[in-house]
């Protein structure tokens, strides 16, 4: 069941409101009862008849089961996503060999070459400088200060 509740449980649940009720209100009770699911179950209905109407005749074509929650599975999830066919990858250009080893570098990054703050040392992070080597100025933004 849900929230916990077993059928022995609505069972007491039951018996407790037949004493707290007593033999005279129960029978109001009941046809209260019984009216409240036969309006849910109206309600029910009024929304799936809705549903249909505004989703037109796609609405019998829906596989309501693969929408359940309870079909959740990450791992399915994740291995269709895999297997689905990706669109092909963009080719990667290389920059022509008479171009100098740093602008080489920041040619080998997308969208440096459109970007004022990207430098030769800003890609050749590794690099180590030979003594006297003139080191390239941070980048600086004058409009972020």
């Amino acid at each position: 069941m849900f929230f916990g509740l077993t059928f022995e449980k609505l069972l007491i649940i039951g018996v407790i409101a037949v004493f707290l009720l007593g033999p005279e209100r129960l029978p109001e009770y009941a046809a209260k009862f019984a009216q409240l699911i036969r309006s849910l179950r109206d309600m029910a209905r009024g929304a799936k008849d809705r549903m249909r109407d505004e989703m037109g005749p796609e609405f019998d074509d829906v596989d309501w089961k693969k929408l359940d929650p309870r079909q959740y599975d990450p791992r399915r999830i994740i291995r269709e996503a895999l297997l689905d066919d990706s669109p092909e990858p963009e080719p990667v250009i290389k920059p022509p060999a008479a171009v100098p080893a740093g602008a080489a570098a920041v040619a080998a990054v997308p969208g440096a070459a459109s970007s004022p703050f990207v430098t030769a040392g800003a890609v050749d992070r590794g690099r180590r400088l030979a003594a006297g080597e003139p080191v390239d100025p941070p980048p600086f933004d004058p409009e972020s200060t």
